[in-house]
């Protein structure tokens, strides 16, 4: 193990990742890039859903191509087993007795069929930490149902409150509950039950229902309700207590800026910056509570004035005298424009053995003295189950040409 790696935060921890597609692969992301030695376990007859999705490296499909599969499964290592073998179910067995933690996001009882379920795996490894983080956790009615990040938005509440007031819920696909709460709740129960077993020798069993995080989206709501028997609505931009607070039209085709005034200073350095003083003596915006009231009026005289500035131009001014803005960026903006992730080095770029140079996410934190990026670009199918089973195993070559010639290796 080279020095860098070893000043990885996670190094010498070992997960064998049976997850899959969204919120359980950015679970084991997260742990990889940390350092831990995440070995996916796959399957070339029946894929991690995500291999093919697109998009795909220069438009072309394939198995080793999807950027959204790369991104989620950086630092990680492949091993294909055909697990309704007994010879592959006993090379994950050998795999998991060697293993800190065993992860998989599968509906209850899928595990159990492999016989990889809690039960079975804590005999193998006493102190094992294992995680099952299925929509509706390992109990209850409803914890047999399927879903995506798309119904834990709807179920929770969440896919509720998005879109405008006199429009139907617009929701937000997958992409809170299967890159938010879910993964980063996981990856710290992981943690904490990675300290209780240092502490005390025993390892744990966590259920982690993917509803459950995803409600923390929608606390306010939740209190609103719980205090005043109020059942909040979509607000679009606005806010409940706050205007202007919204995104206004700025120079160019489909350009936007987000901008919020919550004080008289911010008010009033706003108006300054836009050329509207004026509209300070107006006595329909001449407090919070008027503005509020009157915000339809206030957004499009501001909508008007915002619309003559380019939004990267405003913002910077704007935030120059202390008002809260920012520019409405499209994907291509935050990757190749966006001068403060480029000076974080936020985005990391490795060479993927089939799509060449790629880019990842970096993990949205840094520490001092530990590396904390993404060091392996996203495995090729079955990439390292040679080199998982040399190393982890102690199998020869011919051994492993053995499992392979049977069916055990797919």
């Amino acid at each position: 193990m080279s020095q860098i790696e070893t000043q990885r935060p996670l190094a010498g921890i070992t997960v064998v990742d049976f997850t899959w597609i969204g919120a359980g692969s950015y679970t084991t992301k997260i742990l990889a890039d940390f350092g831990a030695d995440v070995i996916k376990i796959e399957s070339a007859e029946r894929l991690d859903s995500l291999r093919d999705a697109k998009p795909f490296k220069d438009g072309i499909a394939g198995v080793n191509r999807s950027g959204y599969f790369a991104d989620r499964n950086s630092s990680k290592r492949s091993v294909t087993l055909n697990l309704k073998t007994e010879s592959g179910r006993a090379v994950a067995r050998s795999l998991i007795k060697q293993a800190d933690v065993v992860a998989n996001n599968f509906t209850p009882g899928v595990m159990e069929k492999f016989g990889l379920g809690y039960e079975a795996v804590r005999a193998l490894k006493p102190d094992v930490v294992y995680i099952a983080m299925s929509m509706h956790g390992q109990s209850g009615p409803e914890a047999n149902y399927l879903g995506y990040g798309l119904t834990m938005g709807a179920v929770t509440g969440l896919h509720y409150l998005c879109g405008l007031p006199d429009r139907e819920p617009t929701g937000t696909g997958t992409n809170f509950p299967d890159h938010v709460p879910n993964p980063t709740h996981a990856a710290f129960a992981i943690l904490a039950a990675l300290r209780f077993r240092r502490r005390t020798g025993q390892g744990q069993l966590i259920d982690l229902a993917q509803i459950e995080p995803t409600i923390s989206l929608i606390g306010p709501a939740v209190l609103d309700y719980t205090v005043n028997g109020s059942v909040v609505n979509r607000r679009g931009n606005e806010h409940v207590a706050c205007a202007p607070h919204g995104v206004f039209p700025s120079a160019g085709n489909d350009q936007w800026i987000a901008i919020t005034a919550t004080d008289e200073s911010q008010w009033h350095n706003l108006l300054d910056v836009l050329a509207l003083t004026s509209l300070s003596q107006d006595p329909r915006f001449m407090s919070p509570l008027a503005r509020w009231r009157h915000r339809d009026a206030l957004y499009t005289l501001l909508g008007q004035a915002t619309a003559a500035h380019s939004n990267q131009d405003l913002a910077r001014a704007l935030q120059h005298r202390g008002v809260t803005a920012g520019p409405v960026q499209t994907a291509e903006d935050v990757l190749l424009r966006d001068v403060q992730l480029k000076e974080r080095g936020h985005w990391t770029y490795l060479d993927h053995a089939e799509m060449g140079p790629t880019v990842y996410n970096a993990l949205p934190v840094q520490m001092s003295g530990a590396e904390c990026k993404p060091h392996r670009p996203a495995p090729l199918l079955g990439e390292h189950t040679d080199e998982v089973l040399h190393e982890k195993l102690d199998l020869s070559s011919e051994e492993i040409a053995a499992l392979r010639a049977e069916g055990a290796l797919t």
